[in-house]
């Protein structure tokens, strides 16, 4: 079987692991500290705070900006379902735009007739790791003074050019940006988060959020040579990463160049095997943007059936997975608040007629052909079908 993904993890991750255990300190500690620290630097991040998961990411960054209950945020449905979650989260109500087909990624051109009185921040997402447009865009949020949160969950590694330079997604170009260690993530610890900000009272609030309001840290308490009694002046969350996380975490982002290398040239053999297919619509990187190809999702022709081509290629030893799911489409949303202004017709195609092909730093140039071939294949069964 040829998998959708594969982490690249190995001895360094288990000794990091190893070591961290027999510490004696495996919960939020220095590592979680460090790890910090050495993410900051990697994107030019002034401030980053690890938390559990990139949805509890998400959710802090959007309490920090001030979103509560009857505000509207602007966002995709096309996204996984932990985007619109953590605004609904908030008792807000996300307002989904379409995408651009030809990037997955936010329709800027529709973002400026969604605002209104009760908009209070926008949510965009870097989809599969492709930057979005983030210059047009700031530039309406600029225009009608509302904060921007990037769910930046799949694009640690992928840059924007920016200013004349390129910059790493999550410096950031927003108010804050979100990233994922999900193990189907470039940057894995079995699962986790970071929030990446400008904003020291974001990043203060953050701090004394995901640790239950706690106005005293255990690593504050233990450090002193006095007794501090903790207080609790503000609700906060459990949303706190452990220490044997964030030691797996410093490893696997020492390999994050070599990685966004490999899956770079991953995805120009995929192109060079798949382009004279017919009908196939293969990704497109704009060129203020290289993504770290995080997933490779191209588009079936219009007569294939995605359900029938994913089984022919498992039925021959290769995973896929269907293009981004569409949250308004779900049986969740039906019970959940929602709007939208426009038609979301990008949106559901890509969900429709997206194929996710397996890529993976260690995937081999004779799997990449046999996926090709047993694309092929499948589309030439479904046409002769």
């Amino acid at each position: 079987m040829i998998p959708i993904a594969k982490p690249w993890i190995g001895e360094s991750e288990a000794e990091a692991a190893r070591r961290v255990i027999l510490s004696g300190w495996i919960t939020q500690g220095p590592e979680v500290a460090a790890f910090e620290r050495e993410f900051a630097e990697s994107v030019k991040a002034p401030h980053a705070c690890a938390v559990a998961n990139c949805t509890t990411a998400l959710h802090l960054a959007l309490l920090a900006a001030g979103v509560g209950p009857g505000d509207e945020v602007i966002t995709v449905s096309h996204s996984f379902i932990a985007t619109a979650n953590s605004i609904r989260y908030c008792g807000a109500v996300p307002v989904f735009v379409d995408i651009c087909p030809e990037t997955f990624n936010i329709n800027v051109d529709q973002v400026e007739a969604a605002i209104n009185a009760s908009t209070r921040a926008i949510l965009c997402v870097h989809q599969m790791g492709m930057p979005c447009d983030l210059a047009r865009l700031l530039a309406i949020a600029d225009k009608h003074s509302l904060p921007v949160i990037e769910d930046a969950a799949c694009a640690i590694g992928s840059e924007v050019f920016w200013q004349g330079e390129w910059q790493r997604v999550g410096k950031p170009h927003g108010d804050a940006a979100c990233f994922s260690f999900h193990p189907r993530k470039i940057v894995s610890t079995g699962d986790g988060g970071m929030i990446t900000t400008k904003h020291k009272s974001w990043d203060d609030k953050f701090r004394l959020w995901r640790q239950h309001g706690m106005s005293a840290s255990d690593s504050v308490r233990h450090a002193s040579a006095r007794v501090i009694f903790e207080r609790y002046p503000e609700f906060g969350f459990n949303y706190r990463m452990t220490d044997i996380q964030a030691a797996v975490g410093r490893e696997q982002l020492r390999r994050l160049p070599e990685v966004v290398v490999r899956r770079r040239e991953l995805a120009a053999t995929y192109h060079s095997l798949l382009q004279d297919i017919s009908g196939l619509k293969l990704p497109i990187e704009p060129d203020w943007a290289r993504t770290n190809w995080q997933s490779y999702c191209v588009g079936l022709p219009e007569d294939c059936d995605q359900r029938e081509t994913m089984q022919v290629l498992l039925d021959a030893g290769i995973a896929t997975r269907r293009g981004i799911m569409c949250v308004h489409r779900e049986a969740a949303y039906q019970s959940q608040a929602w709007k939208s202004i426009q038609t979301l017709r990008c949106s559901e195609q890509a969900q429709d007629r997206g194929l996710i092909l397996p890529l993976y730093p260690q995937m081999e140039r004779g799997e990449q052909e046999t996926v090709a071939t047993g694309l092929r294949h499948a589309l030439l069964r479904e046409h002769v079908s």
